[in-house]
């Protein structure tokens, strides 16, 4: 069953970048951007996570915690934050557990190959656990003014 505007988001539990358990209820009462993304290091995900970098105080004066999600491992995850310099948290999903719950888990082709991967994805969260809005088509360059329009 595919989420969509209006659902309650589903809320999870792992680590992020320094091993640190991590959950949905933990931001209660606070908008939360929960941008999925492929992997760390490659052009796409660089573009989008320093997009959301370089406007972070906008984002945060709308109101939004920042996290990103990724099946890397947390190890990458450090290397990613540390090269980028990025502010917010980045949750290493390595079993998948949050791509089921959100859907992001696809099949995707290239090259007429098939093969299973993150759909880049953005969910709007909003005070209550509501998702308020997903974003499928991401403008890796212009994301936070897609969340903030």
């Amino acid at each position: 069953m595919a989420l969509k505007a209006g659902d309650k988001a589903p809320d999870f539990n792992v680590n992020d970048q320094d091993g640190n358990s991590v959950s949905l209820k933990d931001y209660a009462g606070k908008k939360v951007v929960l941008y999925f993304y492929p992997k760390d290091n490659t052009p796409g995900c660089t573009a989008e996570s320093c997009n959301l970098r370089d406007n972070y105080q906008a984002l945060q004066s709308a109101g939004y915690e920042v996290l990103g999600v990724s099946t890397d491992s947390e190890k990458s995850h450090q290397k990613f934050i540390e090269k980028q310099s990025l502010p917010f948290k980045l949750l290493a999903d390595t079993e998948k557990q949050i791509h089921e719950k959100y859907g992001t888990w696809v099949e995707k082709s290239m090259y007429g190959r098939k093969y299973m991967g993150t759909a880049r994805t953005t969910f709007l969260i909003d005070e209550n656990g509501t998702i308020e809005e997903i974003i499928e088509k991401v403008k890796t360059k212009d994301h936070t003014a897609q969340i903030l329009k």
